[in-house]
């Protein structure tokens, strides 16, 4: 398998830029996952990788070899596409064995390949079937057994799941994953969808507007996240923000919202915009008899174990998870109290985290 590395990577398409500037370096092995909105840029990157986009300006290296304008063939990569691309008139194994046969491999080999493929991927009793007739689930299987036959030295799959259902797709999530793990692959995949994201990925990249704004674990996208996009785009509720109109300073341990005082993790450098944003997830905010901000619920969505109170508080609209334990009733006056160690501070002109003890 391989490293894959992009340097500086543009692509316009006349005068829109759909990638600006992108830097990653996926490691070996690792299943690393392009997520973001629609339009992004995260399709585009994944095709100049594959080799089905040429880069307007920048470099792509695949195993520490630049193939920034080799074909598509010359990069030993397989693409999985979400609409399934499988030759109806074939059966399963003709389908899964299609690509040795192009490259000249004896029937013998192919049909041990084939044994081996569909047994990783419980399609044993499929091989005679034609893919016409199969579930999409077992359609996705076969794709990917087409995929990985030959094995080669990089997955790339564009949003794989999203012509599924519910069930198939949390079903599948699970699959993909097991089989990076078997196959100690090195897995590039895009998606929208959050949930895939974070449950998939040894690492996450997030896009928007064509800029890759972090590529961190999950744990490290969710909790520290270094734009107030990455805060609001992951997590459900997404991150709350409160606006401070003041400068900030090195050092700095509270700040004051409407004259009340806010415990703040120690800021490492000082910021003279004259606006920030007060950041905290939902489950850091504590519903108190007291706190430093107060205000009344407005709605409470119940959600087994938990509920997510949205409370008008003078402050903002705020959204807190909870204990479903709390019983709470619409315009009821509650106190909101803020744990500190899980407040980012973002400057309100870049849109930047700024660095403390949080996010160091």
């Amino acid at each position: 398998m391989a490293e894959i590395v992009i340097k500086d990577l543009n692509k316009k398409f006349g005068e829109f830029t759909a990638v600006n500037n992108s830097n990653l370096t996926i490691k070996d092995g690792e299943f690393f996952v392009l997520l973001g909105p629609s339009g992004c840029g995260k399709t585009t990157t994944l095709r100049m990788i594959a080799g089905l986009e040429l880069p307007t300006t920048g470099k792509i290296f695949l195993d520490n070899k630049d193939v920034t304008f080799l074909r598509t063939s010359q990069r030993d990569i397989a693409f999985v596409f979400q609409l399934f691309a499988l030759y109806p008139h074939m059966n399963v194994e003709k389908n899964i064995g299609f690509p040795l046969k192009i490259q000249g491999v004896s029937k013998r080999q192919i049909k041990d390949k084939v044994i081996e493929v569909s047994k990783m991927l419980h399609l044993e009793h499929l091989l005679k079937l034609k893919v016409s007739g199969l579930s999409g689930g077992d359609r996705q299987r076969v794709a990917l057994g087409r995929s990985i036959i030959r094995r080669p030295k990089a997955f790339l799959m564009d949003e794989p799941l999203g012509a599924l259902d519910a069930e198939f797709r949390e079903m599948m999530c699970f699959e993909l994953r097991k089989l990076h793990n078997d196959i100690n692959a090195t897995t590039v995949y895009v998606t929208h969808d959050q949930i895939e994201a974070m449950s998939m990925g040894d690492r996450v990249g997030i896009m928007n507007k064509g800029i890759v704004l972090q590529a961190d674990d999950p744990l490290t996208i969710y909790n520290k996240p270094k734009t107030m996009f990455v805060g609001k785009f992951i997590g459900s509720p997404a991150m709350n923000f409160i606006k401070i109109n003041s400068v900030i300073q090195k050092g700095k341990k509270s700040i004051k919202i409407n004259d009340r005082k806010i415990e703040i993790p120690k800021t490492h450098e000082d910021s003279k915009a004259t606006c920030h944003y007060l950041g905290i997830r939902p489950e850091n905010i504590v519903i108190t008899n007291d706190g430093e901000v107060r205000g009344k619920v407005f709605g409470v969505e119940y959600l087994g174990a938990h509920q997510i109170v949205t409370a008008d508080t003078e402050v903002g609209r705020l959204k807190v998870r909870t204990s479903s334990h709390i019983q709470l009733m619409i315009n009821d006056t509650i106190g909101l109290h803020f744990l500190p160690d899980n407040i980012i501070i973002f400057n309100g002109e870049t849109e930047v985290a700024l660095k403390s003890q949080f996010i160091l």
